[in-house]
């Protein structure tokens, strides 16, 4: 997991339509490069330098997502606590999950035999039971033939 800090947090619209998290150490750098592709840019200067996850949680503490009317925007909500859980440790995850069943073992396949080597000479064996001399007597018979 990556400890670099930012001092910028928010979120954005990508063009297939979707608001991601985004972040950076420079307000205006960041919103120039957004703008050039992305709409609905929503972005906020932090308190002090944060990582990733401390800045989605810091979003989420304030209700970065509430309008000022007060009402949640649901998809900014979304896309924030979608961060968060793909930023969280895998250790806290599991625990967070907490009753969830145990899996169930993999069944064992059973395992083919080993080979022995009468099986592997049957398979080598040539498909042809001709001998060296039957095999020189049909080529000279196919040599003399009137073609």
């Amino acid at each position: 997991m990556s400890e670099k800090l930012f001092t910028v947090a928010g979120v954005s619209r990508t063009p297939k339509g979707e608001l991601k998290a985004r972040f950076a150490t420079d307000l205006v750098t960041r919103t120039k490069v957004l703008q050039k592709d992305q709409t609905d840019i929503d972005l906020i200067e932090l308190k002090e330098p944060m990582t990733k996850s401390a800045a989605v949680a810091f979003l989420l503490s304030i209700q970065f997502a509430t309008n000022d009317a007060g009402e949640v925007n649901a998809e900014k909500q979304a896309a924030l606590e979608e961060a968060l859980e793909r930023r969280t440790p895998q250790s806290a995850k599991k625990e967070q999950k907490g009753n969830k069943e145990a899996k169930k073992p993999k069944k064992e396949k059973p395992t083919a035999a080993a080979p022995t080597l009468e099986a592997i000479r049957a398979k080598a064996a040539p498909k042809s039971t001709r001998s060296k001399a039957q095999i020189e007597a049909e080529l000279r018979d196919t040599e003399n033939a009137p073609y």
